[in-house]
């Protein structure tokens, strides 16, 4: 047997302090009415009182307290086995790692603010499979499809900024055609998050491949298009100079919105660009939710069967019988121990 909430069985610790004082409110009750009336008096006044019963009901309360506190932790044994069905599409999130995501023309930098994004989207899908693809100069896959969201998420937490140096959109594409593993022409989808500046792949070529696998391209543009300096800071966040080329000149990133909507356009996807207010994500949202949908998983679970009821049921049972459960003797009883 095992408990759902096992960290409730602490509660434990409350049988030995109710023994306790039980035991404590007995004998101090015996003390304070021997001092008030005498112990002659007291004996004659309680012969009445019959201790077995009161220790009865004393051990039922005990008792109801271990039922209650077992019934919280939520037992569980036995097997029972569940169907879950699930339909939804596969979403493969290729995200930029490369140094002009440190850029700071959106708070507080491009990259954080693009997991943030992802991180939001995780959290809304709803019966997809989702994986995640880093990409700077390479691609690599952080995450392959899963229907697990908070393993996603997990995976999401430990991207960081990627030292291989230069962007290449055309290979993040290629990498995420590669992760869809079935191939059928529908149900896939890429979601590519970048300020859209490549230096080393060919990006519209890779889109075209990603459209004859019948895969939509659904590109979001992170920064500003007036460009701004690339910071590079310390271990402790602090500012150390901004990015230069080999000539020494200060690198401008600038948002690419033309790549990025060809991109799209391609694939019958479609361009949006990062706002404050993240409305690009309902519209995205949106399209997803419009694609036919495959069934992803029909599985049998085993799983293990609640058994708190039962206990509960005895905490039940036993506070009544110590409510019916009286203190005093049978008259026949009180009377022979008077004569």
């Amino acid at each position: 047997m095992t408990f759902a909430r096992a960290h409730l069985l602490y509660l434990l610790w409350l049988l030995p302090a109710a023994i306790l004082f039980f035991l404590w409110s007995a004998r101090s009750r015996r003390r304070k009415l021997i001092r008030l009336i005498g112990p002659e008096l007291s004996g004659q006044l309680t012969v009445s009182v019959d201790r077995r019963k009161r220790n009865w009901k004393t051990l039922c309360i005990v008792l109801a307290l271990l039922a209650a506190v077992l019934a919280l932790a939520r037992p569980q044994y036995g097997r029972k086995l569940r169907m879950i069905q699930r339909k939804g599409i596969d979403i493969v999130i290729a995200l930029d790692t490369s140094d002009s995501m440190l850029a700071e023309d959106i708070k507080p930098n491009r990259l954080k603010r693009a997991k943030q994004e992802i991180s939001t989207l995780i959290d809304r899908l709803q019966g997809d499979r989702v994986a995640l693809v880093a990409f700077a100069g390479d691609a690599f896959v952080q995450c392959p499809l899963t229907g697990d969201y908070g393993a996603a998420r997990m995976f999401l937490d430990i991207i960081d900024q990627n030292i291989a140096p230069g962007t290449a959109i055309g290979k993040a594409i290629q990498s995420c055609i590669d992760v869809f593993q079935e191939k059928e022409r529908k149900y896939k989808a890429i979601i590519l998050i970048t300020d859209g500046e490549d230096h080393r792949s060919d990006p519209l070529e890779a889109a075209q491949r990603a459209a004859q696998e019948g895969i939509r391209i659904y590109a979001i543009g992170v920064g500003s298009s007036g460009g701004v300096p690339i910071p590079m800071r310390d271990e402790r966040g602090d500012l150390v100079e901004y990015k230069k080329d080999g000539r020494g000149e200060t690198v401008m990133s600038r948002l690419d919105e033309v790549a990025l909507q060809q991109i799209a356009l391609e694939t019958g996807g479609r361009y949006y660009r990062v706002t404050t207010g993240e409305m690009e994500l309902e519209r995205i949202l949106e399209e997803l939710e419009s694609m036919e949908k495959k069934e992803l998983a029909s599985r049998e679970y085993d799983l293990k069967e609640d058994r708190y009821q039962y206990f509960l049921l005895a905490a039940v049972i036993l506070l009544t019988a110590e409510a019916a459960l009286g203190e005093r003797r049978r008259k026949g009883k009180n009377v022979s121990a008077s004569s």
